[in-house]
Order: C-alpha cells, then sequence, then structure tokens
C-alpha cells in the first residue's frame, strides 16, 4: 500500500473553500488535468481517465458538516482518498488531501502522485483565492 498526504494553506473561508472543492460540475476544474468525473446516481459518479482512456466506477461523498470529501474506486478496493478543509481563521483555511493506493501493481509513481497534489490544491486555492 502507498499513501500520500500534502497540505495547503488557502486564504478563504472554509465554507467557500469546500464548497467548491465538492461541487461535481466543477471537480474538473482542480483535479489532476487527465482526470474527468461525471456525476452519475450520487454517491456513485465515473472518473473518466485520459491516459489510459478507461472509465472507473467510483464513489464520492460530501459531508458538508465536516468539510470533509471521500472517495474511492466502487468494484474493488484498489484506491480510496479523503480531503479535509479546516479553519484557521474567518478567511483562511487548511486543505489537507490524503491518497491511498493498496493495488502496488497498478499504482501511480510517488513523483506522480506528489505533483498531482501540488497542482491540484494550486488550482484549487487560485479559485477560491478571496
Amino acid at each position: 500500500m502507498s499513501e500520500y498526504q500534502r497540505s495547503r494553506t488557502m486564504t478563504a473561508p472554509p465554507e467557500t473553500v469546500f464548497d467548491r472543492a465538492s461541487d461535481l460540475d466543477r471537480l474538473d476544474s482542480w483535479l489532476p488535468r487527465d482526470l474527468h468525473v461525471r456525476a452519475e446516481d450520487p454517491p456513485a459518479v465515473t472518473v473518466h481517465e485520459d491516459g489510459s482512456g478507461r472509465d472507473e466506477r467510483a464513489l464520492f461523498r460530501a459531508q458538508r458538516d465536516q468539510l470533509r470529501l471521500e472517495w474511492g474506486t466502487r468494484d474493488d478496493s484498489r484506491y480510496a482518498g479523503w480531503l479535509q478543509v479546516a479553519s484557521i481563521s474567518d478567511q483562511a483555511s487548511e486543505v489537507t488531501v490524503h491518497l491511498s493506493f493498496f493495488d502496488e501493481e497498478h499504482a501511480p509513481s510517488g513523483d506522480e502522485v506528489d505533483h498531482a497534489l501540488e497542482k491540484s490544491l494550486e488550482r484549487l486555492a487560485e479559485q477560491v483565492r478571496v
């Protein structure tokens, strides 16, 4: 199993960050560029990966009362992740993303994951900046 975690401070209220991060219609705007999420019957979603051209059945849950997102593969336990928004002040938040890859054979390299996490958090921060 491989696990990765990255945090970033954002200059926006926690609720604003959470609302943007959890918007199924806008996930593609901050997720890694080669992933595209299509809502089905939430929590069911389909994730398309440009690199492989494959669609993956997944789950996506947003818990607004906890400012937490959780996701993972639907048909097996190969992959899971979560995003947690924490309040620093009225106008600042800390966002932590955690990814777990349970199938080492199909896991991306650590460098790829680190880069994707950094860029994704950077794009989310740009979108919520006040």
